[in-house]
């Protein structure tokens, strides 16, 4: 790939990911209702998503997307009720600082696993790669050091947009220690997560 290629590649994806969807809308509600960790922890399934997707659509499988729609809706409905899970669990956590304390040490193999399935259940995503790769780069033409690059660059871009929106986030949850604070701010992030998760929905339907 040349320098030109890598740099439309690269430039796209940041818009891309930049623009408010799903995705970045989960990750702002989840640091504000849970904190810094499990939400990077998120960042990463959602990145992971980005290349399952990406993957698909160099190995040509963006065609038994289209013709397996069943395991998508599936996928799709999954990321929304785990959304569901995630809105009540912070709507009725606790709000003494041990509590807190024990929200925020969810285990960040489930924060990655909701991150995976917010990705898999959103087909723009997928979508974006099948309007983009094959435009920059002919399919038949990369191979694995080609792959290997545009995995770590799409790796790089999405955690360079992801990772301020989680530290602006997260900080402003660590601003408001009073226990009343906690609880609006919690509900309203249990509402965001709720929201997307309808909206996610919606769309499968």
């Amino acid at each position: 790939m040349t320098l030109t290629t890598i740099i439309a590649y690269c430039g796209a994806l940041f818009i891309a990911a930049a623009i408010p969807g799903p995705g970045m809308t989960a990750i702002v509600a989840r640091a504000l209702g849970s904190g810094f960790r499990p939400t990077f922890f998120m960042g990463l399934g959602l990145i992971l998503g980005d290349l399952v997707y990406l993957t698909a659509v160099i190995l040509g499988l963006s065609v038994l997307a289209k013709t397996f729609v069943t395991p998508f809706l599936i996928l799709k409905f999954l990321g929304a009720a785990y959304l569901v899970y995630v809105a009540w669990k912070l709507w009725t956590a606790g709000l003494l600082p041990q509590d807190i304390k024990a929200e925020r040490a969810m285990r960040p193999s489930m924060s990655f696993l909701s991150g995976l399935l917010v990705t898999l259940g959103n087909p723009k995503t997928m979508l974006f790669y099948v309007a983009l790769v094959p435009t920059l780069i002919p399919l038949e033409a990369i191979g694995l050091a080609d792959y290997i690059l545009l995995g770590g660059l799409t790796f790089v871009v999405l955690m360079a947009v992801l990772l301020p929106y989680i530290l602006l986030a997260a900080q402003a949850r660590g601003l408001l220690k009073r226990p009343e604070a906690l609880k609006v701010l919690n509900r309203s992030a249990a509402g965001i997560l709720a929201g997307t998760a309808a909206y996610i929905a919606a769309r499968a339907a």
